[in-house]
């Protein structure tokens, strides 16, 4: 007597997805494009002149924060871009797999990034809510370093710490402003799908990646509505829907300002992303050790850093946890700071008080 075999479940089918090799050309790492947008930044304003148009930069790896305006002119890159396309993890390589969206918890009880993710989102959400104009600015000051490959050597090469500053337009009507590496860079709109410039002024149509404040303001705090939302934005990007969502929340907590109710939301929402996890100590930028969320993604460790006493968020690190031909086991490929975060009136100012 012969039965009719039953269709996968849908973790059956996810399961198999992850297990499909991915092509040789997407296996890069995805932590060192910020060096190689500086160096397109330099590139293009050698090759451009002074009566070059400005157009909004492009989107780099899994970088997006800020929107930097940068003439349109021809130019080689001396860098590779890394492209975002990696191999993304089995459910079951990390002890702490927490819960897939719209899934059930997968091990017994709350995980151990789990409890410390709510311990954070508990004192985040309790943080007084201070007002904000729309004229205003968030200013955030940070000690930066990233990796870069070179076209000839694929060994990345991590850069010096130094120190970067933006200044964001609250609602973006108004172009912002990044400071970095003694240049002064305005921060405008994206670019479209062709690669021309939307916006050439301010950030009026925010999104995931590249948000305001007021758009921040404007997410859900339901943690299960808000990773929905993320997944759901940010399908097709990226190395693997569960690692595009744990960057998007990383890059909206390493340089920006959210309402205390959608930072709770956040810190909730990546306890959801299978695979996360926590490392006892962990090392910013400016030094600082800490307690961390991570998540290993292509031989890669992303780590989210807290103080230990206060959960206060302190940087980020990148480490590599095996030998690849991109870097060799405990090399830090990423290292990253948060000085200071405040609202100011104007581009440029220092604030009087930081947050």
């Amino acid at each position: 007597m012969s039965t009719t075999p039953s269709r996968p479940t849908p973790a059956e089918r996810e399961e198999m997805a992850r297990l499909l090799p991915v092509p040789a050309e997407r296996d890069r790492p995805g932590r060192h494009h910020q060096a190689l947008k500086d160096q397109l930044l330099r590139e293009f304003r050698q090759d451009a002149g002074p009566a070059a148009a400005p157009a909004a930069k492009p989107r780099f790896g899994v970088r997006r924060l800020t929107i930097v305006a940068v003439p349109l002119a021809a130019g080689a890159l001396a860098v590779t871009l890394a492209t975002n396309g990696q191999l993304e993890p089995r459910p079951d390589a990390g002890p702490n797999a927490a819960v897939a969206p719209g899934g059930e918890r997968k091990t017994a009880g709350a995980t151990p990034a789990a409890v410390l993710l709510d311990r954070i989102a508990t004192v985040a959400a309790a943080r007084p809510a201070t007002t904000v104009r729309d004229d205003q600015y968030v200013y955030v000051s940070s000690t930066v370093a990233w990796s870069s490959q070179s076209e000839s050597d694929p060994v990345m090469r991590l850069d010096t710490p130094h120190s970067r500053k933006v200044w964001l337009s609250v609602d973006g009507s108004k172009p912002g402003l990044l400071r970095e590496r003694g240049e002064d860079v305005p921060l405008a709109g994206a670019l479209d799908k062709n690669g021309q410039p939307v916006d050439p002024v301010g950030n009026p149509h925010p999104t995931l990646n590249s948000p305001t404040y007021r758009y921040l303001e404007s997410l859900p705090t339901d943690p299960d509505v808000l990773l929905k939302k993320i997944y759901d934005e940010t399908r097709g990007s990226g190395p693997g829907p569960d690692q595009e969502a744990f960057v998007t929340i990383g890059d909206l907590l390493r340089e920006q300002l959210a309402p205390p109710k959608v930072s709770a939301a956040l810190y909730k929402a990546a306890a959801r992303i299978p695979g996360v996890t926590v490392v006892d100590d962990a090392v910013d930028a400016a030094g600082r050790h800490g307690v961390a969320v991570a998540r290993v993604h292509a031989g890669e460790r992303t780590e989210w850093i807290f103080d230990k006493k206060t959960l206060e968020f302190l940087g980020e690190r990148g480490v590599m946890v095996e030998d690849t031909r991109w870097g060799k086991t405990g090399q830090v490929t990423a290292t990253t700071a948060v000085l200071s975060r405040a609202v100011t009136d104007k581009t440029g100012e220092a604030p009087g008080h930081t947050r």
